[in-house]
């Protein structure tokens, strides 16, 4: 059902409520500000994760495995060998933190299917006015994300090559020089694009993933709006519901490949970086 006050805003209020987070004002500005809905569902989506795997595990049997363990054991050995087949180092964590990334990306993005009034609606009910359950469609957890994944790179680079090789890197790659003359020349260029490197790394993968989900996002509320305001007593209502079904349907189908090649790319990117981290330039 629709807010009485949402359907009187026309399509641009309905949309702006639903883009409209779950905000706490801590007093210092709007760049510090709680975006709580998103925080919910990411820890949420988080502890569902830990729980179902652990309960995998705790199950997991060496006869006939059950269904969910044969995904399971099927995930884990596709992840591993991409990490085998990409990452040459010796940290044992990456082919886990590989597939923890993948799982909770995908699982963040497949709120986006769930019915856009749903959530809201419930929440509606207890006092809440505004609540997003897309939590990658939201810039700040994109972003943070992603500044994980480069300290990552950064403590990987450091503990494979140690700090003098890698900070000596910043300055001498990618343009290599034999002279001693040459090499000072060419350090500053090099630190001006290894800046420029670094800065891309995370940028690409905050912006590349909130980008798909916030356009999904939207697109879902814009078919929602087919049928906003309509009366029953219009044939053209009738018409409307059938296109809107007809989209709903056909979107929903596409929006499955792109959740998924999304969460996948953020994995990838995120192996090829920490791999390429880890070796001697």
């Amino acid at each position: 059902m629709m807010a009485e006050e949402e359907v009187s805003g026309g399509v641009t209020g309905y949309i702006k409520h639903h883009l409209t987070h779950l905000t706490v004002d801590t007093g210092r500005g709007p760049f510090w500000a709680l975006h709580v809905d998103s925080i919910f569902f990411t820890l949420l989506i988080s502890f569902l994760f830990i729980f179902v795997l652990s309960l995998v595990a705790r199950r997991a049997t060496s006869g006939v495995p059950g269904k969910l363990q044969t995904a399971v054991e099927l995930l884990v050995e596709f992840v591993d060998d991409m990490v085998k087949d990409t990452f040459h180092g010796k940290n044992k964590f990456i082919a886990p933190l590989a597939i923890t990334i993948f799982c909770i990306v995908f699982l963040e993005n497949f709120m986006d299917i769930l019915p856009v009034d749903a959530l809201p609606a419930a929440a509606k009910l207890f006092g809440v006015e505004h609540l997003r359950t897309v939590a990658t469609a939201d810039l700040n957890t994109t972003v943070g994300m992603a500044l994980g994944v480069f300290l990552l790179i950064q403590w990987v680079g450091i503990t494979h090559k140690g700090i003098g090789t890698f900070a000596g890197e910043w300055f001498t790659a990618p343009f290599h020089a034999d002279g001693t003359a040459l090499k000072i020349v060419l350090a500053p260029v090099n630190f001006v694009f290894r800046i420029i490197e670094e800065v891309v790394k995370p940028l690409s993968l905050s912006m590349r993933l909130f980008g798909n989900m916030y356009a999904g996002e939207l697109i879902f509320l814009l078919i929602a709006c087919f049928t906003l305001g309509a009366a029953l007593n219009h044939v053209s209502t009738y018409f409307l519901g059938i296109a809107q079904f007809g989209a709903g349907v056909v979107w929903t189908g596409f929006h499955y490949l792109i959740i998924t090649l999304q969460a996948f790319i953020f994995m990838v990117l995120t192996i090829v970086y920490v791999g390429i981290a880890a070796e001697k330039h």
